[in-house]
């Protein structure tokens, strides 16, 4: 599963992240991290002082991967519409759901300050990236003037949450599809002014 140049903290960091999406914090136990990275119990205490510091590097890497990914379809060129469709319409494995969106739903880890923290801080980030942009574009005339950009960009990040959900609920990604196209019908710039 790891490439033998990966270092066994690495191993560790990405077993623990794969645990943590699929089974919760409560369910990704210190055996089952060292069986998925092929570590041993010696080298995970040598690399991380327990199983919530092994999980707070876990989380910051998927946050951190959630902000570059979201980074990269917003820094791209176009509209102020078609940068929010580049993040929407973006590629993902719908029916596994989202891997920051499933740490809020994690009793543990929003009882957990320092496990919780870079959650917050990367959904605040994403909201952050998409107020500016609808700013961006109401400044330049491309949405509707009655829009408010803190709200469509909480719209969005609500969209692609909800739409995670509909999909694991129904089983087929056409509950996430469905939920995007209707958040950019409305979001369609008025004619004449693409």
């Amino acid at each position: 599963m790891y490439s033998d140049a990966m270092s066994t903290s690495e191993r560790l960091i990405d077993a623990t992240r794969e645990l943590l999406w699929e089974r919760g914090y409560v369910g990704t136990s210190p055996r089952a991290i060292q069986q998925q990275a092929g570590a041993g119990q010696g080298s995970m205490y040598h690399h991380f002082a327990g199983k919530p510091d092994l999980a707070l590097a876990a989380i910051r890497r998927t946050t951190q991967e959630m902000r570059a990914t979201a980074g990269a379809a917003f820094g791209g060129d176009g509209t102020a519409y078609e940068r929010i469709a580049a993040y929407l319409l973006r590629e993902r494995d719908v029916l596994r759901g989202c891997p920051v969106g499933r740490l809020t739903m994690d009793p543990e880890i929003i009882a957990d300050d320092a496990l919780r923290a870079p959650v917050d801080e990367t959904l605040d980030w994403l909201r952050e990236r998409l107020t500016d942009i609808v700013q961006q574009g109401l400044d330049r005339g491309e949405f509707a003037t009655h829009v408010v950009p803190r709200e469509i960009a909480s719209a969005v990040i609500a969209t692609v949450q909800g739409g995670y959900v509909l999909a694991r609920a129904s089983g087929s990604p056409e509950a996430f599809d469905a939920g995007v196209r209707g958040l950019l019908s409305l979001l369609a710039p008025p004619a004449g002014s693409r």
